[in-house]
């Protein structure tokens, strides 16, 4: 799959098959779903899951909470704008 089927599959209302976690929380996000993306993330403790977290509490503008998910993952919080890095994180584990 590529970043633009991920972006078109958007438009439907199921998320792909086979999406690993961290996909399918960025899947919800990229549907305006914030809730259900940090509900899949929110108990896992591997870097990638804290990487998406991150990135949620970046969006969410609780910027504290997001530099602590953005040290669990050995990650800096970006400056660019958010819809970048959710594009760079869906290529990183896509």
């Amino acid at each position: 799959m590529t970043l633009d089927q991920f972006k078109r599959s958007l438009n439907e209302t199921l998320p792909p098959e086979n999406l690993s976690i961290c996909l399918l929380s960025l899947w919800h996000d990229g549907k305006e779903d914030w809730i259900s993306a940090h509900d899949l993330v929110d108990s896992l403790t591997n870097t990638d899951a804290a990487h998406v977290h991150a990135y949620l509490h970046r969006k969410e503008g609780d910027l504290s909470n997001a530099n602590y998910w953005y040290r669990r993952a050995g990650q800096k919080m970006p400056t660019y704008e958010l819809q970048k890095e959710w594009e760079e994180l869906v290529q990183l584990f896509l």
